[in-house]
């Protein structure tokens, strides 16, 4: 089974972070090569420990996927930037 995931990828520092939004995992690397291969590294060995235990169904459920008749997953509907007040500090 294949599944889309999307991949949200951002500068920090010195390192690219790469998040696959729909699964919420998040990985880095020093170039954007690296931090998405090691990203999709890190969904298939979650994926295969998940499996293991029995809990990847109910996982990708949790995270929008519906594998009622046909496989259905979150539609990525867009990232926005916004400001929020730091007064607090």
């Amino acid at each position: 089974m294949v599944i889309p995931v999307t991949i949200e990828i951002i500068k920090k520092d010195k390192w690219y972070v790469a998040k696959a939004v729909e699964l919420d995992f998040i990985t880095q690397g020093n170039t954007i090569e690296e931090a998405k291969k090691n990203l999709l590294e890190l969904i298939e060995i979650q994926f295969e420990e998940m499996k293991k235990l029995g809990t990847l169904k109910e996982y990708l459920e949790e995270c929008g996927f519906n594998f009622d008749k046909e496989l259905k997953y979150p539609e990525f509907i867009g990232l926005e930037r916004s400001k929020v007040s730091l007064e607090c500090l």
